[in-house]
C-alpha cells in the first residue's frame, strides 16, 4: 500500500497543475491528537485565496472519491510560503544558490542553527556557507526571509 502522501500527491497533481499551480508537497501529520492533511501550492506571482479555493474543492471531490485515508483528518491547502521546508530533490536543486536556514539535531560547534547559502545536496546531505551537513543530523532546512 502506497504511503498517504504519495496517493494524495499523485491525486492533487493533476488538479494543481489545472489551477495553474505547482505541487510543492503533501504532508500528512498528527497534531495535538488530530490528524491534519497538508497540501502546499506554490506559483509564478505567488498564491492567493482563489487559488486555493481552485484546488481546494476538486481535490476534496477527489479525496472523497478515493478516499486514500482512514479515519476524519483536516484538510488544508495553502501556499507554500516564503520561507518554506526544502524536502525533496526538486526543492533543494530549485533553491540552490539561496540563503536558508538549517536547524540540527545536535549542535555543531557549539550552534543548532545556521543560515547561508545553499551551495550542495547529495542524496540527503546539505552544504550551507561551506559546511556539509550530513542528513542525519539535519532536522530541517528552510528557505531564508529577510525582515
Amino acid at each position: 500500500m502506497a504511503k498517504v502522501t504519495d496517493a494524495v500527491y499523485a491525486l492533487a497533481l493533476p488538479i494543481v497543475e489545472q489551477a495553474g499551480c505547482t505541487l510543492w508537497d503533501v504532508e500528512y501529520v498528527k497534531e495535538a491528537g488530530e490528524w491534519f492533511l497538508r497540501v502546499y501550492i506554490d506559483r509564478n506571482g505567488g498564491v492567493d485565496i482563489d487559488c486555493c479555493e481552485a484546488v481546494s474543492r476538486p481535490l476534496s471531490d477527489a479525496l472523497d472519491d478515493a478516499d486514500p485515508i482512514q479515519g476524519s483528518y483536516t484538510f488544508e491547502v495553502s501556499s507554500a510560503g516564503l520561507d518554506r521546508v526544502l524536502r525533496k530533490s526538486a526543492h533543494f536543486a530549485q533553491c540552490m544558490g539561496r540563503q536558508v536556514d538549517v536547524k540540527l539535531y545536535r549542535p555543531v560547534d557549539g550552534r543548532k542553527e545556521m543560515t547561508g547559502v545553499l551551495t550542495g545536496y547529495d542524496g540527503g546531505a546539505v552544504v550551507v556557507g561551506g559546511v556539509r551537513f550530513d542528513k542525519k543530523d539535519v532536522a530541517q532546512v528552510r528557505l531564508h526571509v529577510e525582515f
